[in-house]
């Protein structure tokens, strides 16, 4: 009898030594944790504690591993809110819901156009082209079409690939036009049909963050990006 409480005895104590050292461990990951530059300025260097980066003065980017909980809670500021679909260049059918979770670069285009949207294109794909690639995966450009009935997917990936965007993290968007408008009036870009074929319209990129929420406009063309630039990578870091 003595025999079998000893052995019930040690099990538990095992078992209890086996689930602490677990714990631990599990604690001691979740500690362990090193900042880096963004732009790498000082190489491959790391920091313990949060800071800025001592060259560019940019808020250092957590770079260990983490699980990161996010909330699916949207706020009313959110492009996420609204309920239109939408079809992308690969005939997939989506609401704007379906973009969240990644740092987002929008613009207005349409595939038409032959003066300045060849410009905006020029200027997202300049964009893209300066984040560094260990960003190159937080982010999604988003070009959004203001003449749904010609901008079919066909055409819209027929645009991407003769403007080289047509890879994962380029999306092009074919909507209703009350969705589309009702898109616009959130950017407040303002867009007029003048004939069959051509539109005014403004010439603004927006960044929005992984909860849809708008934290920066470009406007222009062929404009100095380097607020951008910045702007997205500060988005992706507080993420």
């Amino acid at each position: 009898m003595k025999l079998i409480k000893y052995l019930l005895l040690l099990t538990v104590t095992t078992t209890l030594l086996s689930s602490c050292n677990k714990s631990t461990a599990k604690e001691t990951e979740m500690s362990t944790v090193s900042y880096q530059c963004p732009m790498k300025c000082e190489g491959d260097k790391v920091y313990v504690e949060k800071g800025s980066c001592p060259v560019c003065k940019m808020d250092l980017r957590l770079v260990s591993k983490s699980t990161k909980v996010k909330s699916d809670k949207i706020s009313d500021e959110s492009i996420f809110n609204l309920t239109s679909k939408w079809n992308t260049e690969e005939g997939k059918t989506i609401t704007l819901k379906d973009l969240k979770g990644k740092t987002l670069v929008v613009v207005m285009i349409y595939t038409t156009c032959k003066a300045a949207c060849p410009r905006l294109a020029a200027d997202m794909r300049n964009i893209e082209a300066k984040i560094s690639e260990d960003y190159k995966n937080d982010v999604n450009y988003i070009l959004v079409s203001i003449d749904p009935k010609t901008d079919t997917p066909e055409k819209l990936k027929k645009f991407a690939i003769e403007n080289y965007m047509d890879e994962d993290q380029w999306t092009f968007l074919q909507g209703t036009e009350s969705g589309v408008r009702e898109f616009a009036n959130v950017l407040a870009v303002k867009y007029k049909e003048i004939s069959p074929i051509d539109f005014s319209h403004s010439n603004i990129i927006s960044v929005f963050n992984p909860q849809g929420e708008i934290v920066h406009q470009q406007e222009g063309l062929g404009v100095d990006n380097k607020e951008t630039i910045t702007k997205i990578i500060e988005t992706i870091n507080k993420d």
